[in-house]
């Protein structure tokens, strides 16, 4: 089995290969140009998202820098996808991502591992396990995310935590490790946080964005 073969099976792989090194070298040159683009260059911005990306939907938008190890191609966004500053996805495996999720700054999502043992490690052995993000999902500043994870549609992670294990549907969730804190319900059609309460009713803020 080949090290390509390997990474893609979750196997414990020689990420130094040279083939793999020659195709992630590939991946991040179209991340410089991104990285390099300016602020007017939105059309510029999104072709080389649709070219890095193995999957990108419609109406997202990369805060640059943004940084990922193979450049976004082992990426799936959905639709309108929005990361703040300094988006970090260890993408040597895959990452998997809803529609209308948004990022704060200086998230890290990772698939990467390494093996304990000494001997593995000084040889650079490393194993990669996919993360999944649902819909509608606010992930806080700061936030990392660690392989094998997968967050269901509409939960909130509070900034700085760290996510070592799977998190449901519709829930708030914060902490080191990350654990859930309370359900999403009739309390977030009252306050738009903490005790904070809405000007008026729920509905009538609703009609605030669509119109």
């Amino acid at each position: 089995m080949s090290n390509t073969e390997r990474k893609d099976a979750g196997l414990v792989y020689n990420p130094n290969d040279s083939s793999l090194m020659a195709q992630q070298n590939a991946a991040l040159e179209l991340l410089y140009d991104f990285n390099m683009t300016r602020p007017s260059q939105s059309d510029e911005r999104a072709t080389l998202l649709k070219r890095m990306f193995a999957s990108i939907g419609e109406n997202c938008y990369l805060e640059p820098p943004f940084h990922a190890n193979w450049g976004g191609a082992n990426v799936t966004f959905g639709h309108g996808v929005y990361a703040n500053f300094n988006l970090t996805l260890v993408d040597d495996g895959q990452i998997t991502v809803g529609n209308n999720v948004m990022f704060g700054p200086n998230v890290v999502v990772t698939t990467a591992g390494h093996p304990i043992l000494p001997e593995l490690r000084v040889r650079a052995a490393q194993y990669n396990l996919p993360v999944q993000i649902g819909n509608n999902v606010w992930i806080g500043s700061g936030v990392q995310i660690m392989p094998g994870v997968t967050i269901g549609d509409n939960t909130v992670v509070g900034a700085g935590s760290v996510v070592t294990r799977d998190l449901p549907a519709d829930v708030v969730a914060v902490g080191s490790p990350c654990r859930v804190v309370r359900e999403i319900g009739h309390h977030d059609r009252r306050f738009s946080s903490r005790d904070r309460p809405f000007d008026m009713p729920i509905e009538q803020v609703l009609g605030l964005f669509d119109e």
